[in-house]
């Protein structure tokens, strides 16, 4: 694209007056928050001056440790009386039932 040296040198002027414009906006604005910064800074330092003094916070103490109440002692266990087991009693002898003499063979 070919432009005439005329049109570059009025495009170079308008940058830098937008570049010059830019800064100077730049430059007032930083003036302004410093300004107010430091107003602020001096605010909060009248308000200390006139504040009351603070009472400072008292030490923090730990509760103290509660004891826990002394555990009870487990009864001593006994040991359950051994039963004596009742008598056995003793099965009677079987007597063999009687034999039966073989029947006489009838002729």
């Amino acid at each position: 694209m070919v432009t005439t040296k005329a049109k570059r040198v009025a495009a170079a002027k308008k940058a830098a007056r937008t570049r010059k414009r830019n800064a100077a906006l730049k430059a007032a604005t930083a003036k302004k928050v410093a300004a107010a910064r430091k107003a602020a800074r001096t605010r909060k330092r009248n308000a200390a001056k006139k504040a009351a003094p603070k009472r400072k916070a008292a030490p923090k103490r730990k509760a103290a440790k509660r004891k826990a109440a002394p555990k009870r002692k487990a009864a001593p266990k006994r040991k359950a009386a051994k039963r004596k087991a009742a008598p056995k009693r003793k099965a009677a002898k079987r007597k063999a039932a009687p034999k039966r003499k073989a029947a006489k063979r009838r002729r």
